[in-house]
């Protein structure tokens, strides 16, 4: 996961850099004062997310957006102190993903990036995920291929759920246990690692080693979104 920060105020920087290291460890960040320099890195390099300020030194924020806008669809999520009703509109108008107004809350960012993620690869409406040569139901919760549907138990059927709705995002331990059986289940770690081991061997070619659910080491799983 690659997140471009276009940003001149090196405490910003700091303080999204710090947010993304404790909530999300294996984000890759790629920063830059210069609104141009952003543009090319966009251009040269492939990023999931971009954090976009207005106010920059060298080339106005709506004129990098539009920029960007002419070869890429990647989320852009736009950050500036200016909370004026016209900017919000052009910036929206400009196809930006969302729009936050300085100051604001490390974990309201956090959940707007996953938002903006969320919506790029699981788009409103789609009932199916691809995973691999498998299709994954969301409302029925149920793993397919063309010809027949793969046997998983309630519990399965749940983590990859949670996978899927967060598709290319590592989740810790902590975060699947709480989703499947709230606070309070003793023996959850240990529980998910051999659910993650049986979904292996019903989705993945080589189950030793995945291509599919991806251990990030010291925070979690996930699902890989391509």
């Amino acid at each position: 996961m690659k997140i471009l920060i276009i940003e001149d105020d090196l405490s910003i920087i700091e303080s999204i850099s710090l947010i993304l290291q404790v909530s999300w460890p294996d984000a890759e960040l790629i920063c830059t004062q210069s609104g141009k320099e952003g543009i090319d890195l966009v251009e040269k390099d492939v990023v999931d997310v971009i954090i976009l300020d207005l106010g920059l030194p060298d080339i106005h924020g709506f004129d990098v957006l539009k920029r960007i806008r002419a070869f890429s669809d990647v989320p852009i999520i736009v950050l500036t102190v200016n909370s004026s009703e016209t900017d919000i509109v052009r910036a929206l108008e400009g196809r930006a993903d969302d729009y936050i107004i300085k100051p604001f809350r490390p974990l309201e960012l956090l959940a707007r990036l996953k938002m903006v993620l969320r919506k790029k690869y699981y788009p409103q409406g789609e009932q199916s995920i691809k995973i691999g040569k498998f299709h994954f139901d969301v409302t029925s919760r149920k793993l397919k291929t063309e010809n027949q549907v793969v046997n998983l138990t309630s519990t399965e059927s749940l983590i990859l759920y949670h996978l899927a709705m967060n598709k290319g995002i590592a989740l810790s331990l902590d975060t699947l246990a709480q989703k499947i059986w709230g606070d309070d289940y003793p023996g959850a770690y240990e529980a998910i690692r051999v659910y993650i081991r049986h979904l292996r061997k019903k989705i993945e070619d080589n189950p030793s080693k995945p291509r599919l659910i991806i251990t990030k080491s010291g925070v979690g799983y996930l699902l890989e979104k391509s």
